[in-house]
């Protein structure tokens, strides 16, 4: 079996609704890594309804570091971040997963969340054998947000 078909069998395990709820619930900031300047991307789209629901964005995007988007600093990785998010929402396709993990594991943010579509077996490991047990992936932010509250 090739990585992609092993990716392809692995399943993770969201936590529960109730838990999904409290985690956007208590949030306040989000950071997007990923978010692209381009208004017709999903994560700008995402970003920028979380944005008018509330929540203070933090684009984090290697290629627009130093730029502004939707009014904030963006920054090339998280640990560039100088304060810690609630939530760190993943726009990069899978196999970017474990470094995007081994990023988060430089902060102290709280919950590591990745996209529909995007779950990856060995970011879950590094996440969970560092005691990181705030993981949702393969959900949209925006899609619970509006399940949940609107």
């Amino acid at each position: 079996m090739n990585d992609e078909e092993s990716q392809m069998s692995y399943s993770f395990q969201n936590p529960s609704a109730e838990v999904i709820e409290s985690y956007l619930k208590s949030a306040k900031t989000i950071a997007i890594v990923g978010l692209s300047h381009r208004k017709e991307a999903a994560s700008y789209q995402v970003a920028h309804f979380l944005q008018a629901a509330g929540y203070r964005i933090i684009p984090v995007n290697p290629k627009l570091e130093g730029q502004e988007l939707l009014g904030e600093h963006v920054y090339a990785y998280l640990k560039d971040i100088p304060f810690s998010v609630d939530i760190v929402d993943v726009f990069r396709r899978s196999e970017y997963l474990p470094d995007v993990a081994y990023d988060f594991l430089e902060t102290k943010d709280r919950v590591f969340w990745s996209q529909i579509g995007l779950e990856n077996e060995e970011a879950e490991t590094i996440l969970r054998q560092s005691n990181r047990q705030d993981i949702v992936m393969n959900r949209c932010t925006k899609i619970e947000y509006m399940r949940l509250f609107v």
